[in-house]
């Protein structure tokens, strides 16, 4: 199979708008005679559906949630992204781009990034007319504040529920369409099928989750906006639903699955306080803006914070990085933070934390000026932990986060399955090995408001006449394939919870397939899933009936589909015999300890084709050419 990513040709500057100078287009009253399912109602989904509806296209959305409203995407907290260069202090389009192309460290397609820094500028008038409620300063002008990986200030954001605020701004959109009737919502039903009619995604199979029925839906075009799947090691910061059914059943029906060993690992989340958890807390990457991170020099010190001088404090990330320091790239600083603690040096009762302390600014800035910036996060972490981080530093610890891997897509954000787009966080395209923080909003809405809306156009226009109905053999088959599995689960009739399978493979994962990963770990952790997961079929007990109400057996499902994503983990890890990004090998590092790639064996993208249950996986390379970005040695020193 080649791989076509379409990039269009030309400088990289001006391939976008060579592309869309040559994208087959529809007239605005044939836009009405098609058909469009989106399934996900986050900020690419949600401004998708929106966008597309006000194109004049017919829009079906689905979403588990009761409400769009619901979605992940209210969980970023810190900011987004643009090169509006507001501050005056050296940023571009090109600086944005060249940031996010060594973030990713040099593992991600020139032509998509340049796209999305291009597109960031128009993300902001676009949300500022919606009325989302960026800062701003005194002037009355927007604000901006930094991130990791970066040395420019080009984060807007909205207090810390920026993502809030951007999903409510593309909620108001949907909602519009949806009063115009131009969008029909199908809130709580779970996607758990694509249907494919002669090559081509033409619907999908999902189940209604308040009376158990499961309904066929055909389209002329598919879109998955459904987010990411690194709830596979059960702890993280996902919300609890947040699961990888939908790119996953994409898989299984031809989708290549590109880079899926490439997770990221959050710096700055609460530590775990016991095995009662059942999800982790993140605080915001904005907090290292003023939040100076530290821990004890000598192994074992027990005293309080305010007990230990400075002369006895290690502010580590200064210390390495000091071009940077606590705003170092995420993938760096939480391999900072896991070196020290492995030393000995951690803080808390686990020893797994270190302080994110906020005195110095207090000093500088005042409680007001901190109050606006985070009020809402030290209110946050104040209601968890019982401790007041304006008296007391924060403990952080690195914690599983986002994912960088996804289904594979073109230059134009389709599958290589025709008809077929991903979005956001479900594709692969935009971060290479390390997202950059603030970067996923960015992504999300460009993706949904600007590029598929656009791209969809030239696939739809080749298939004018070519509509397909639900009475098709094709659903009947995947109908019936989603009912016996679902069936074979609940006759599974074992005396284990789902829960506990989910735990017992996060734990897999996390040792070793999380921050740091081995050759000798990932062969012990590939036969240790694939037990588990005959173990889970054959001894889960899930109680209920297909045809009622069942969370117990959407939890099933969802998890049924971690264990083969897992295994596909571990395989691209271990055949990437690099370090790059959030993808760390143990062997493959420099002598102070930094990731250390292969350029001559590894500049590839790999994407994985299902070739049966048992049956290995076929890798497909899709080689990584960079014309304006010259590949360096990643440093932040």
């Amino acid at each position: 199979m080649e791989l076509e990513s379409k990039i269009p040709p030309g400088p990289l500057a001006d391939k976008w708008a060579y592309a869309k100078a040559h994208y087959k287009l529809i007239n605005p009253s044939n836009k009405r005679k098609y058909d469009i399912i989106i399934v996900g109602a986050g900020l690419a989904g949600a401004s998708a559906a929106a966008t597309m509806a006000e194109l004049g296209y017919n829009v079906k959305c689905f979403v588990y949630h009761d409400s769009p409203r619901r979605a992940h995407s209210i969980a970023a907290q810190g900011g987004i992204n643009a090169a509006k260069n507001y501050q005056n202090d050296g940023d571009s389009v090109f600086r944005l781009f060249y940031d996010t192309i060594k973030g990713g460290d040099y593992r991600s397609r020139e032509a998509n990034v340049h796209r999305l820094a291009e597109l960031s500028v128009s993300i902001i008038d676009q949300c500022v007319a919606q009325g989302v409620p960026f800062a701003r300063d005194y002037g009355g002008v927007l604000d901006n504040r930094s991130f990791g990986g970066v040395q420019v200030s080009r984060t807007f954001y909205a207090r810390g529920q920026t993502g809030q605020q951007l999903l409510l701004g593309a909620f108001q959109a949907l909602e519009r369409q949806i009063g115009l009737g131009r969008v029909q919502m199908y809130n709580r039903h779970d996607v758990l099928d694509i249907v494919m009619v002669d090559g081509h995604a033409k619907g999908i199979i999902a189940r209604d989750m308040l009376t158990g029925k499961l309904e066929s839906h055909a389209a002329d075009a598919v879109v998955l906006g459904t987010g990411g799947y690194v709830n596979v090691f059960y702890l993280s910061t996902n919300a609890k639903a947040s699961n990888t059914t939908a790119i996953w059943r994409a898989y299984k029906k031809g989708a290549l699955f590109a880079n899926p060993c490439y997770t990221q690992i959050h710096p700055t989340c609460i530590p775990q306080s016991g095995d009662f958890q059942s999800k982790l807390t993140l605080m915001s990457e904005s907090l290292r803006n003023d939040g100076r991170i530290w821990v004890p020099k000598s192994k074992g010190d027990k005293r309080r914070p305010s007990e230990i001088p400075e002369s006895e404090r290690d502010y580590f990330l200064e210390r390495k990085y000091p071009s940077f320091g606590n705003l170092a790239p995420r993938d760096i600083a939480s391999r900072a933070s896991k070196e020290v603690c492995d030393e000995g040096r951690g803080v808390g009762t686990s020893g797994r934390g270190v302080y994110l302390d906020f005195a110095d600014p207090l000093k500088r800035l005042g409680r007001k000026v901190i109050e606006e910036r985070y009020g809402n996060l030290f209110e946050m972490y104040h209601d968890i932990t019982a401790d007041d981080p304006y008296e007391i530093p924060m403990r952080i610890y690195p914690a599983p986060h986002y994912v960088m891997g996804g289904l594979w897509v073109d230059y134009n954000l389709m599958s290589n399955l025709p008809g077929l787009y991903v979005i956001g966080e479900a594709n692969f395209s935009d971060h290479g090995a390390n997202r950059l923080g603030a970067s996923a909003l960015m992504q999300g809405l460009a993706d949904g408001y600007f590029v598929v809306p656009v791209t969809i156009g030239d696939y739809l226009a080749t298939q004018f006449g070519k509509k397909v109905t639900v009475d098709l053999p094709e659903f009947k088959a995947a109908e019936s394939g989603v009912r016996d599995r679902l069936s074979r689960l609940l006759g599974a009739k074992g005396t284990r919870s789902v829960d506990s399978f989910h735990k017992e493979l996060g734990g897999i994962m996390w040792d070793y397939c999380g921050m740091a990963r081995s050759a000798e770990g990932l062969k012990k952790a590939i036969p240790m899933i694939r037990a588990l997961r005959e173990k889970y079929w054959n001894e889960v007990k899930v109680t209920g009936t297909g045809e009622e109400p069942n969370q117990a057996l959407e939890k099933a499902a969802r998890v049924a589909d971690f264990f083969e994503l897992a295994e596909l983990m571990c395989i691209d890890a271990l055949g990437r015999e690099e370090s790059c990004g959030g993808h760390f090998r143990v062997e493959h590092q420099t002598a102070d300890g930094e990731a250390q790639r292969d350029d001559n064996k590894f500049l590839y993208v790999g994407a994985w084709e299902y070739t049966g249950d048992n049956s290995e996986p076929r890798l497909h390379k899709e080689e990584l050419v960079y014309e304006e970005v010259k590949l360096a040695t990643r440093s932040y020193k």
